[in-house]
């Protein structure tokens, strides 16, 4: 009877009257409950095919006055769909919520705590942190469970009221709750929170967190078991006999029927696997996760294609796990495209020496088919294995002459591609394939095809008859031809001239008067002045560069870099792995948000509009053009100056100003500190330096243990510049009581976070060593990552500055109690690897304009104004990173330093800065007051109306001495 009134509830969803609204709201105040429940089913059923019943909600939230579960289920569906759009309303029904999530029903109370919990508004937050609070203490488990899933969600509406409420560590406490569902909620909860948060929450460091993870998951349901096995995929065994156990307790979940667990099984597996020593293990473990994986093959095509993506990350990783299987890549009939296209990449990684024939055969099938992209695929594969075995390039061969007696387009277009990769790889061998080619070349029309048989031509010329007319076929439609094809047919044919010089001289003419007089194509231009140039002036010089020797190739194209590839195996079984891009390129909602630009430019000036902020833009891009035809003189130099080079050298010759000295090291681990295992007597004091154009990490060990330390290893965490260690680093046995000197040189790029730069900047290192396992952070300044040599241009330095614009520039002051020299602050700033640009001189001040450049090519400019008889000196930094903008502030103002005010001083030069800009602005009152009065009364002024005189450059003296009152104004003073 219960299926039956089911079935009939369709006709809740046809077609109402007009007039409708008003019914429902009657039929939602009648006493009978069944046709109260029938009248929100309506509601339920209008709201879920898109109508607009939100008039209704009083008159819904009235029916949640019920003891039937059905009802009130509803209600609730209901009241989660609008809350948003009645806020006001939704506060009504809180009581309500309070009330049922103490009712003696233990599924009215997960009901209720779930639908608060659902309800995002900040307004209902703070009523639902008591009944939250006593539900994660129910005597329920169902009603436990809930309340831990729910806390998440309340997080991600008010992060700061749940960690202020304790709500944080209740979860942890929940982590030993006897029940595994809600040890897995909680394990899920957590992994949210710790996501938004940016560190780990679930202490798996603690020796007593993995048990209760491992005895939760044998009993908890399929989904529970994903949570808790995506949280020990974070642990890091503490040794070989550590991850031996973990997989123990884990090999169990590889027989799962569900593929999401049986991919985070293998997970957590493949991370337990680097921490075994034991080669019988690690063989048998491999052995282990054949068969389910392979059994992966057998599902449904939609799982099948996430099960080969991430197989594609495992094989790639540990190739033995699957080496003796390929036959169970090989596709079906039926099998969709996608499916097929995923198998034939699997089955070229398996391939080897021993089943190249097996896997030939197999691609050769594949390539005479009838869907186009995957006999592409096949055909490209073929080459791909013939790149990858030498042994199996002869077969290779001649399955490609097979196919290319097909004569069927496609086919010929792809076998001309990877002929051209075998003649690379292995050059001046199997050259029979060249007539078969020359046979089929009216069969090419696609640019990488045409592209790869000049190629060929060019590179055996010698060997191919008539290969001149060959060539002079593509050549008679050159300016039709795509810039791939034009390039490769300008250097085949001057391969073939120094090949056969008296025959085609005609033909290097006109293919070198193409490329450098009939083509907008800079690169090709370039490409024929410079075998113009060699041809012109050493023949024999051209044959060692165009003909010489190449570097043999192999196939890259579907291996991932190592780095990468630890990430996405460390996400295995989540987008991640099917994308194969790793989280922070495609997930958005866990990103910090952008840090806002620090220190904002002051407010500017009300006669300072968007018009003559653009006019200005426009006259200095003008003046940079003109190379600065504006000149004033310079502080000292008497010598006429522009923007660029205002009379000065590029490099700063101030003298007699002594060099920096390095970082010192700082105590960055105290010997009293307890290692992972709660070892002690290991002191660290580090520092990070530029020395010689290459970044260091420097280190001063001290051993205060009674025994010997050896065996030194160095980790460093992903951070915002990429630094990993360059080199293994050498460091002798350190006796007890004694210290050791060790220096790290750190590579950039690589070990990229994709976060931005904090304030302060500290490296995050593990240190380990005979004794113990030690985790420290590492500080250092900005300039340590700023490189040489990085000056920026003018064009760059412009670009830059008017992109970013005034809304984004940041400026700082530092007081000098005298007179500073131009050439010294600049030395002093290069001391930092800041760079010169350019100056200009503006009345009593003289401007610098800056730049710099990461190690990961973040670019700052910066405007320094140093005043010539002391004052403040001011600098105004634009960045795109915001997050560099007060590091970068603080490494100047550090750099000077030495001309700083005493704090007297400073004070008397604030009152007279006041005095002067008062006086400025009444100045300016004063002659904006005539302006006005001459406009209205010409004649009061006893002489015509002026002409309205050009406006000056922004970067001219005269401009900045007529705005000077409105820039104090602004705080540019």
């Amino acid at each position: 009877m219960k299926g039956s009134r089911k079935q009939n509830d369709g006709k809740f969803f046809q077609t109402t009257k007009r007039g409708e609204i008003q019914e429902l709201k009657e039929e939602l105040h009648a006493t009978d409950k069944q046709k109260q429940k029938d009248a929100v089913k309506k509601v339920i059923a209008n709201m879920t095919v898109g109508k607009d019943v939100s008039a209704l909600f009083a008159d819904v939230v009235n029916c949640m006055q019920t003891d039937n579960v059905e009802l009130k289920k509803l209600v609730y569906l209901y009241v989660m769909n609008y809350a948003k759009a009645q806020p006001e309303l939704a506060i009504l029904a809180i009581n309500t919520f309070r009330k049922d999530a103490s009712d003696s029903n233990p599924l009215i109370r997960a009901l209720a705590v779930r639908t608060m919990g659902c309800i995002r508004l900040d307004q209902v937050v703070e009523y639902l942190l008591e009944p939250l609070r006593k539900c994660c203490q129910d005597p329920d488990p169902y009603v436990r469970k809930t309340a831990a899933i729910c806390i998440p969600k309340v997080y991600d509406i008010n992060p700061e009221l749940v960690d202020d409420q304790g709500f944080i560590d209740i979860l942890k406490d929940m982590l030993s709750d006897p029940n595994p569902m809600v040890v897995a909620n909680a394990v899920a909860g957590l992994s949210e929170i710790a996501d938004t948060l940016g560190k780990d929450l679930l202490d798996l460091e603690n020796k007593a967190t993995i048990p209760k993870l491992l005895a939760a998951l044998n009993e908890c349901n399929e989904w529970g078991q994903v949570f808790i096995l995506d949280a020990l995929a974070g642990y890091v065994p503490s040794s070989s006999g550590d991850a031996e156990s973990i997989t123990e307790r884990i090999t169990a979940r590889l027989s799962h029927a569900n593929p999401a667990v049986v991919l985070a099984a293998v997970k957590v597996i493949l991370k337990c696997m680097e921490y075994v020593d034991a080669p019988e293990a690690l063989r048998v473990l491999a052995k282990k996760m054949n068969p389910p994986l392979v059994t992966l093959l057998s599902s449904e095509p939609e799982v099948q294609y996430v099960s080969l993506r991430n197989i594609r990350l495992i094989v790639q990783k540990r190739p033995g796990i699957l080496a003796g299987d390929v036959k169970m890549f090989f596709c079906k009939y039926n099998d969709p495209v996608y499916v097929k296209l995923e198998k034939v990449d699997i089955m070229v990684m398996l391939v080897t020496e021993k089943n190249f024939e097996q896997v030939l055969l197999e691609l050769k099938e594949y390539a005479s088919g009838v869907d186009v992209d995957f006999v592409r695929k096949a055909v490209r594969s073929i080459g791909r294995v013939a790149v990858k075995l030498e042994r199996a390039c002869q077969r290779a061969i001649e399955v490609l002459l097979e196919l290319l007696e097909t004569k069927v387009n496609y086919v010929v277009q792809e076998a001309a591609i990877v002929v051209k990769d075998i003649f690379r790889k292995y050059p001046m061998r199997y050259e029979a394939v060249l007539t078969a080619l020359c046979d089929s070349l009216e069969e090419l029309d696609e640019p990488e095809a045409k592209a790869s048989m000049i190629w060929i031509l060019g590179e055996y010329a010698e060997r191919i008859d008539q290969v001149d007319e060959l060539l002079d076929h593509f050549l008679d439609n050159f300016h039709d031809e795509p810039a791939v094809v034009q390039m490769q047919l300008l250097t085949g044919i001057v391969k073939l001239f120094l090949k056969k010089p008296q025959a085609t001289q005609d033909m290097v003419s006109k293919v070198l008067k193409y490329a450098t007089e009939e083509t907008n194509n800079h690169d090709l231009r370039d490409r024929g002045y410079i075998y113009w140039r060699l041809l012109s002036s050493n023949p024999e010089a051209t044959k060692n560069v165009v003909l010489g020797d190449k570097p043999s190739i192999r196939d890259d194209s579907q291996t991932i870099e190592r780095g990468t590839l630890d990430k996405l195996v460390a996400e295995l079984a989540m987008m991640s792995s099917v994308y194969h891009k790793t989280s922070d390129e495609f997930v958005t909602r866990l990103s910090a948000a952008a840090s806002p630009a620090v220190g904002s430019s002051a407010p500017q000036d009300e006669e300072y509009d968007d018009e003559e902020r653009d006019e200005r833009r426009k006259e200095m891009k003008e003046e940079l053009d003109r190379g600065g035809d504006n000149r004033g003189s310079v502080s000292g130099g008497g010598g006429a100056l522009d923007l660029l080079d205002l009379g000065g050298s590029d490099e700063p010759t101030g003298g007699g100003l002594p060099g920096p000295a390095p970082a010192p090291k700082v105590s960055v681990f105290n010997s009293s500190q307890a290692g992972q295992t709660g070892k002690t007597g290991f002191g660290v004091m580090a520092a990070v330096n530029r020395e010689g154009g290459q970044i260091k990490l420097n280190f001063t060990f001290s051993n205060s243990s009674p025994v010997p330390l050896n065996g030194f290893a160095v980790q460093i965490n992903k951070n915002p510049f990429g630094l990993a260690p360059g080199q293994q680093m050498a460091v002798p046995d350190i006796a007890p009581g004694s210290t050791a000197e060790a220096s790290l040189p750190l590579l950039p790029g690589q070990l990229l976070s994709g976060t931005q730069p904090t304030n302060p900047l500290f490296l995050q290192i593990a240190v380990k060593n005979s004794l113990d396992i030690f985790y420290l952070n590492v500080p250092f300044d900005l300039p340590a990552m700023l490189v040489e040599g990085a000056a920026m241009t003018r064009d760059q330095f412009t670009q830059l500055w008017q992109r970013v614009g005034d809304a984004k520039q940041s400026s700082t002051t530092v007081s000098v109690d005298r007179g500073m020299d131009s050439e010294a602050a600049k030395r002093y700033l290069a001391f930092d690897n800041v760079h010169y640009v350019a100056q200009r001189q503006v009345d009593d001040a003289l401007l610098l304009y800056m730049s710099a450049t990461t190690c990961n090519n973040l670019t700052i400019a910066a405007e320094v104004t140093v005043p010539r008889s002391g004052g403040q000196i001011k600098v105004c930094t634009r960045t795109e990173t915001a997050a560099l903008t007060p590091l970068f502030e603080a490494a100047v103002v550090k750099r000077l330093e030495p001309f700083a005010l005493s704090r007297l001083c400073r004070r008397a030069w604030q009152i007279a800065a006041a005095v002067r800009a008062a006086k400025h602005n009444v100045m300016a009152s004063n002659r904006r007051w005539q302006q006005r009065s001459e406009a209205l009364n010409p004649q009061r002024s006893g002489c015509p109306h002026e002409a309205k005189r050009p406006r000056a450059s922004p970067f001219s003296p005269q401009r900045f001495s007529a705005q000077r009152p409105a820039r104090e104004r602004r705080g540019r003073g």
